[in-house]
C-alpha cells in the first residue's frame, strides 16, 4: 500500500507537469478514485516536495495547479509494458489498414526510445522482447468483452519471468476450476485469449483460455521453459480467427459488384488475390476455422461463392438457406 501511494504521487506530479492548464482537486479524485480529503492531501504532498509547483490563474472558479516544464525530466522513464503497448498499437493499426496513423505512432515510439538513457534501455530490453513476443494479434470486428486488469497484469508478469500460474477459470457451464498453465502470450480481437501450455494428465497441450473467463491468477514460484520451436505468430496464422484447427486451402470468388470492396479486406495474412476479366475476384489462402469462415461469408450474402473446400461450401450454403427461411 505504501509503494502504491508513492507511485500515485509520482504519477500525479508527472501529470501536473504535462498539463498546461493544471489539475484540479476534482480531476485528482476521478483519476485516483479517492475522496476529496485524500485528493487535498495528495495535492499538499506535491506542493511540499515540489516547491516549483504553482497555482494556475484561470477564469474559472475551480483552482488548478501545475509543475513547470522541465522540473521532472530526470525522473521520467519508460517501462517495458509501456513500450510494448505502443508497439502493439502500431500492429493493431496496421492490421486495420491505418498505415498513416501507424507510422505516426511508430515515430512516437522511436522518439521515446531515443529519449531513454542507455542503461535504462538495457534494463527494459529483455522484458520488452518477451512482451512483444507475447502480444499476438488476431483481429476481428465487433464488441469487446470485459477483462480484469489485475488478470492481464499478473499474466504479463508471469510471461516475463517464465513462471507457472494457477488460473481460477470459469468453463462454459459456469463452473470454476483450477488450471495449472505456462503462459505464452495473448491473442486479441473480437474475443481475447490467453495462449498457454496446460499441464494436465489428459492434455499437456497448448490451448486457448478466454480472458474474460479467468477470475483470478496466482503466480507461482515454479519456473517453466518456453519451447524454442513455439511461435505465437505462427500459431495465430493457422486459423481464420482464433479457433485452432488443421489448416486447409480456401478459394472464394467475389462477384464484380463486390470485388472492389473485397479487395480492401485482409481476410488472412497469407491471402493472394486474382482479378478475372469479368471483374470478379478470386481470394486464396490457407487456414483453419471453417465455422468462423462460414459466419463471415454469411455477411456477404450472395456476393461470394465458395469454390474450395466442399465442406465450407456446404456450410455457407446452409447458412444462407436458414437466413432466407427466417420470417
Amino acid at each position: 500500500m505504501r509503494y502504491e501511494k508513492a507511485d500515485n504521487l509520482l504519477q500525479l506530479a508527472l501529470e501536473m507537469q504535462a498539463s498546461r492548464a493544471g489539475l484540479s482537486l476534482g480531476y485528482i479524485q476521478d483519476k485516483f478514485a479517492v475522496g476529496r480529503r485524500t485528493a487535498m492531501r495528495m495535492r499538499d504532498a506535491i506542493l511540499r516536495n515540489f516547491p516549483q509547483a504553482e497555482e494556475v490563474e484561470t477564469e474559472e472558479r475551480v483552482k488548478r495547479w501545475r509543475i513547470p516544464s522541465g522540473v521532472l525530466n530526470q525522473m521520467v522513464n519508460f517501462s517495458a509494458d509501456e513500450l510494448s503497448s505502443l508497439d502493439t498499437a502500431v500492429n493493431l493499426l496496421r492490421q486495420e489498414n491505418r498505415e498513416e496513423v501507424a507510422a505516426e505512432v511508430a515515430s512516437v515510439l522511436g522518439k521515446v526510445r531515443a529519449l531513454m538513457k542507455p542503461e535504462a534501455a538495457r534494463r527494459v530490453e529483455p522484458d520488452l522482447e518477451a512482451l512483444l513476443e507475447a502480444e499476438g494479434l488476431a483481429m476481428r470486428p465487433g464488441p469487446r468483452p470485459s477483462i480484469k486488469v489485475a488478470v492481464t497484469e499478473d499474466l504479463r508478469h508471469a510471461m516475463k519471468g517464465c513462471t507457472k500460474v494457477r488460473l481460477s477459470y470459469r468453463n462454459r457451464e459456469g463452473k470454476l476450476n483450477d488450471r495449472l498453465v505456462h503462459p505464452y502470450g495473448f491473442l486479441h480481437g473480437h474475443r481475447h485469449y490467453l495462449v498457454a501450455f496446460h499441464e494436465h494428465p489428459k492434455g499437456n497441450n497448448v490451448v486457448l483460455f478466454s480472458l474474460p473467463n479467468i477470475e483470478r491468477v496466482e503466480v507461482l514460484k515454479e519456473m517453466f521453459v518456453r519451447p524454442e520451436e513455439f511461435s505465437l505468430s505462427e500459431y495465430a496464422r493457422r486459423s481464420f480467427a482464433l479457433y485452432q484447427e488443421e489448416p486447409f486451402d480456401v478459394v472464394w470468388k467475389f462477384t464484380p459488384e463486390a470485388a472492389l470492396v473485397a479487395k480492401e479486406f485482409i481476410f488472412h495474412p497469407t491471402q493472394t488475390l486474382e482479378e478475372l476479366r469479368d471483374g470478379s475476384l478470386i481470394v486464396r489462402f490457407r487456414a483453419g476455422g471453417d465455422l468462423e469462415m462460414a459466419w463471415h461469408l454469411y455477411t456477404w450474402g450472395d456476393q461470394v461463392e465458395v469454390l474450395e473446400p466442399e465442406k465450407l461450401k456446404a456450410m455457407a450454403q446452409d447458412h444462407r438457406v436458414r437466413w432466407k427461411a427466417l420470417p
